[in-house]
């Protein structure tokens, strides 16, 4: 009977060294998640900014519209000076400024169009895929949205936003830990997730992790 009594107390106490373990490695393991794929979106928010920037260059404005954005980067052309030779000492001495370098020739420079897609990323770049989260088992679009706002000075701002919530981005791990992590960035009145720019204000385009 003490026999049997030591090892029922053995297991017991097994089994309560692995719930102890198990209560101190799930938020290890889940903030290692978190921040893994916190990473990739972060860069994925930073390629949307880029485009967006490209199609305000050109149309000045952005847009809310993720097939507008991907078709312009895919299709349209930025427009880019290239520039051959440089004003040298020799030059300023003879009293030879930009402008009249130009016009002799003694350098170049010329206006070009170059693909959106090759100049803002490159040729083999998965546009088609900035739209999605890059989250795993599921497929999910980033909320996105454009306006114009109007600033305290009474200036007229274009701005943009892109977001991903921690419930999207985090939403095959543990529950509880999610909820928790919304309910701290709630108290400080932080966005629980991961975005860039803003439609309320004018924030340089900025994203909530800089």
């Amino acid at each position: 009977m003490r026999t049997v009594l030591q090892i029922v107390l053995f297991f017991i106490a097994v089994f309560l060294g692995y719930l102890i373990y198990a209560s101190i490695q799930k938020p290890i393991t889940f903030e290692k998640e978190k921040n893994k794929r916190y990473e990739v979106t972060i860069q994925k928010l930073k390629d949307i900014r880029k485009a967006q920037l490209a199609f305000k260059d050109v149309n000045g404005r952005f847009t809310g519209s993720w097939d507008t954005l991907i078709h312009f980067v895919k299709y349209d052309s930025l427009k880019l000076v290239r520039k051959i030779g440089m004003l040298t000492d020799s030059m300023i001495e003879k009293g030879i400024n930009e402008k009249k370098a130009l016009q002799l020739g003694l350098i170049v420079r010329d206006t070009i169009k170059e693909n959106v897609l090759t100049s803002v990323f490159s040729a083999n770049y998965p546009i088609d895929q900035l739209r999605y989260i890059p989250v795993p088992d599921t497929v999910a679009e980033f909320a996105m949205g454009a306006t114009i706002i109007t600033t305290g000075s009474g200036i007229k701002v274009p701005v943009f936003e892109a977001r991903a919530h921690n419930n999207v981005l985090l939403h095959d791990l543990d529950r509880q830990l999610v909820i928790n992590l919304n309910d701290q960035r709630r108290m400080v009145d932080k966005y629980p997730g991961l975005k860039v720019g803003s439609l309320v204000e004018a924030n340089n385009n900025t994203g909530n992790w800089e």
